[in-house]
């Protein structure tokens, strides 16, 4: 009942405000609608053209915003139902427009712009060729921004409906600093480029800062506000403010054969990349206390790597240290290629090897667990260069994954990267299924095999099985347990007649 007679009484209210402006145009002392809608005002001080009707239907004067020293206003016409005077007639505040114009000059810089209303708006740079803010819709109070370079002179437009209720339109632009600069250059030696942004998606470029040292590539930074208060932060052009940032670290780095430990703390998020970002060996990206993260890998040679970071509130931390183990031995290459169907050969040499031990080479089907397939000793210690190579006879349909344990003679091990090879097995020789769930596995041969010999090894490389026959022809069945009851899990199974003609990767389940 309350909403009935609250709409009733806007309605003649409505009506009141209609006939009073009717009466007013149709009497003999009428209001003349001033100004010619086209000028735009100069300096800081807005024309605004004024219309009753939502599309700028009736024109009924002009009116001005802004003042001699800014051209930021907030107009809220006096209220909702009521008449807004302009120079030239009123206009009711239920359902009416206006289309403000302004040239203002800039300084040559960044500006940030944000526009208010209820109901639509909408601003153009251009005289209204083009709106880079466009809010066009019935809407409460919602405001918008938009950042541009200016320089000189600029035609604004600033257009304004209001279709019912509250009225209201804002606006208002500040200079801004952007950083200088090109931010995808990287630092060298051991100084890193850092380029910060406000926004935690690297979203306003700010400027360029520096960490690491001469003597080292590690830094922990707090950006001056280690208690979570909100500080200001000076780069090499703009300052950021400590409150919602990010931060693209860069550093182009040689290293030499080592294995190298990488060790990152951030609050909040954080990832590393050592190849300029299309991937990450380490990656924190999320909402964090302060975490510590570390990867280890061997490396050797040059790196483009990249530290990200960003804060959503509160404290602020982001810290980098690498450390680096002399390797017992210089690896100066490393590979693999196919000989046949089921051989692959290995290759190595290396360099400065001391109190070295032997290699161990080890192989994969998943590229995660390895087993060894061979140990390779060392030629000898010393400075010379040595070359080294093993063939492997291994039978597999799909990528098998190699690499090197180099092993001390105190018993630390080091690794090589890890080398792929997609390989064919002989299609005539079957070993199924690969998933087994009442321990019998089957052996097939198109052609007679002497000496044969199936073996099954767990993840660990040892073996849990074996079955030896002294013709295999056709198809064959065996039991996975025979030697007692295995656990579920993925295992390794071998067919030979001395040497490998097959493998393949089987799991057992319960």
């Amino acid at each position: 009942m309350k909403t009935l007679y609250t709409h009733f009484l806007k309605t003649i209210f409505l009506l009141m405000s209609l006939l009073l402006l009717a009466s007013q145009n149709g009497a003999a002392q009428s209001c003349t609608a001033l100004g010619d809608q086209a000028s735009y005002g100069t300096g800081t001080t807005w024309i605004g053209y004024v219309y009753q009707g939502k599309n700028f239907d009736t024109y009924n004067g002009y009116v001005n915003e802004g003042s001699a020293s800014s051209s930021n206003f907030d107009e809220s016409f006096g209220g909702a139902y009521v008449n807004y005077n302009t120079n030239g007639c009123p206009v009711s505040t239920e359902g009416f427009s206006v289309r403000y114009k302004l040239t203002q000059n800039f300084a040559n810089g960044n500006y940030l712009f944000t526009v208010g209303g209820d109901d639509g708006f909408r601003l153009s740079l251009d005289g209204g060729a083009t709106w880079a803010i466009n809010k066009w819709n019935d809407q409460g109070y919602t405001t918008t921004t938009y950042s541009v370079a200016l320089n000189g002179a600029t035609n604004m437009v600033l257009e304004y409906y209001e279709n019912g209720g509250d009225n209201r339109i804002s606006f208002n632009v500040t200079q801004i600093c952007i950083g200088t600069g090109d931010p995808t250059v990287y630092g060298t030696g051991n100084i890193w480029n850092g380029y910060m942004y406000q926004g935690v998606n690297f979203d306003q470029y700010k400027g360029q800062v520096s960490e690491g040292s001469a003597a080292a590539s590690d830094f922990d930074e707090n950006f001056g506000n280690p208690s979570g208060s909100v500080v200001t932060y000076n780069t090499n052009s703009c300052s950021i403010q400590t409150q919602q940032f990010s931060a693209r670290y860069r550093l182009n780095t040689t290293l030499p054969a080592n294995t190298y430990t990488f060790i990152i703390g951030g609050d909040d998020g954080y990832r590393l990349s050592l190849d300029g970002g299309a991937t990450w060996v380490i990656n924190k990206w999320n909402d964090q206390s302060y975490t510590v993260s570390s990867y280890n890998v061997p490396l050797s040679g040059n790196y483009n790597m990249v530290l990200e970071y960003y804060q959503d509130g509160g404290a602020d931390r982001i810290n980098f240290s690498m450390t680096s183990t002399i390797l017992p031995v210089t690896l100066v290459s490393w590979s693999v290629s196919e000989l046949s169907a089921d051989q692959a050969q290995l290759n190595w040499q290396t360099t400065n090897a001391v109190n070295f031990d032997h290699f161990s080479i080890q192989r994969s089907t998943d590229g995660e667990t390895f087993q060894d397939v061979h140990t390779t000793p060392a030629a000898n210690n010393g400075s010379s260069m040595q070359n080294y190579s093993y063939m492997d006879q291994y039978a597999y349909n799909g990528t098998v994954y190699y690499r090197l344990a180099m092993v001390d003679r105190d018993g630390s091990v080091n690794y090589s990267k890890i080398l792929t090879l997609s390989l064919q097995s002989n299609q005539n020789i079957r070993i199924y299924p690969t998933v087994i769930e009442n321990n019998c596995l089957f052996v097939e041969s198109a052609q007679s095999i002497s000496g044969a010999k199936l073996e099954l090894f767990n993840m660990n490389g040892s073996k849990v099985n074996e079955k030896d026959w002294n013709v295999l022809d056709g198809r064959q069945q065996v039991s996975v347990t025979s030697q007692g009851n295995l656990p579920a899990g993925a295992y390794i199974a071998r067919l030979s007649d001395g040497r490998t003609i097959l493998a393949k990767q089987i799991i057992i389940i319960k």
